[in-house]
C-alpha cells in the first residue's frame, strides 16, 4: 500500500483514502475544509492558486476538486478550462466553491463543464455544513468513476 505525506499537516495517510484538491488562496477556508474532512479520512491536497492545482494534480488524481474563481496566477475560469480539456483529467468532478453570486459567474462555470456552482457563506457554521454536504453528496450518494490513486 502506498503511503505518502499528506501536504496538509505533514502526517502519512494511505493514498486509497479519498482524496480531494483544494483550490482556494484563503488559507483559512482550506483549513474549514480539511478540518471538516480530514477528520472523515479524507486526504486533502491544498492549492492556493492555479498554477499549484496543476502541480498538485500532476502528483495525485483527487475524487473531487473543489474550486474557487478568484484565484492567483490563473484564474478559476481558467483552471476549469484546462482540466475539462485534458483527457486525463476532465473525468474529475469539480464543484467551484466561490463567494460569487453572480449569473454570469453561474453560466460561465457550467458553459466550461462545471459539475456544480456553490456559493461559499461567509459564516463560519453554514460554510461548515456546506462543507459536509458536498461530502455528503460526492462521496455518500454519487457513484464516481475508480480514479488512478
Amino acid at each position: 500500500m502506498d503511503v505518502r505525506k499528506n501536504p496538509m499537516n505533514g502526517s502519512n495517510q494511505q493514498t486509497n483514502a479519498s482524496c480531494l484538491l483544494v483550490v482556494d488562496d484563503q488559507e483559512s477556508n482550506i483549513q474549514i475544509v480539511g478540518a471538516a474532512l480530514g477528520k472523515l479520512g479524507f486526504e486533502i491536497l491544498p492549492a492556493n492558486g492555479g498554477l499549484q492545482a496543476f502541480q498538485r494534480l500532476a502528483i495525485r488524481r483527487p475524487d473531487l476538486i473543489l474550486l474557487d474563481l478568484n484565484i492567483p496566477k490563473k484564474n478559476g475560469f481558467e483552471v476549469l478550462k484546462e482540466i475539462k480539456e485534458d483527457a486525463e483529467l476532465r473525468r474529475i468532478p469539480v464543484a467551484v466553491l466561490t463567494t460569487s453570486r453572480a449569473e454570469e459567474d453561474i453560466l460561465h462555470s457550467y458553459n466550461l463543464y462545471a459539475n456544480c456552482f456553490i456559493t461559499k457563506p461567509i459564516d463560519f457554521e453554514q460554510f461548515t455544513k456546506v462543507v459536509k454536504s458536498i461530502e455528503d453528496f460526492w462521496f455518500t450518494i454519487v457513484k464516481l468513476p475508480d480514479g488512478e490513486k
